[in-house]
């Protein structure tokens, strides 16, 4: 069998995994000495193999329990590049130690992130109509406050257009001379 690329030998394992029962994970990753490209791939039972020992003892010198995720499983499905850019599988093992549940598969991770993103794109899309109606009022309050400035200012000039012909009448009444004599 023969596919475009890894990733596309990768999603038909995941797939047939899933159908089958099982969850795979990326085991191995060989690369070419000459220009350290990948050349060859191996995906496996996400129970390959067994839970190392690297978790300290406590104080106490107990462990926290955990349940158990890896039994030692050998299903695998190996691929290599061949020239011309295809993948062809060079190795393949059906048989699992474990029992099979395709009805207990948990979704896959882009299904997750899908989901996410559609929270997310419904926030944003929350979001830009808030902004949107702020915006809107944004602009109405700009108009109310231009009016105001308008009238403040063409009230200002009339003003102040009553106040010049006020100076010059006193102006005026200043520069007469008063032919009564007894006037003060």
């Amino acid at each position: 069998m023969e596919f475009e690329s890894a990733e596309y030998a990768r999603e038909f394992y995941e797939l047939y995994g899933r159908r089958m029962g099982f969850t795979i994970r990326n085991n191995r990753t060989r690369r070419s000495l000459k220009d350290n490209s990948i050349i060859g791939r191996e995906f496996v039972c996400s129970k390959e193999g067994f839970r190392g020992g690297k978790c300290p003892k406590r104080e106490n010198g107990v462990f926290q329990s955990r349940p158990v995720t890896r039994e030692g499983c050998n299903a695998m499905l190996r691929i290599a590049a061949k020239d011309g850019g295809k993948w062809v599988i060079y190795g393949f093992i059906k048989e699992h130690n474990h029992d099979l549940n395709p009805s207990k598969i948990p979704p896959r991770r882009s299904h997750r992130i899908a989901f996410s993103e559609d929270e997310k794109d419904l926030k944003i899309r929350e979001l830009s109509t808030e902004l949107h109606r702020e915006k809107k009022k944004s602009a109405a309050y700009q108009k109310q406050l231009q009016m105001v400035l308008t009238y403040i200012e063409e009230h200002t000039q009339r003003l102040s257009l009553k106040a010049e012909v006020v100076a010059d009448k006193v102006k005026e009444l200043e520069s007469a001379e008063p032919e009564d004599p007894d006037y003060e």
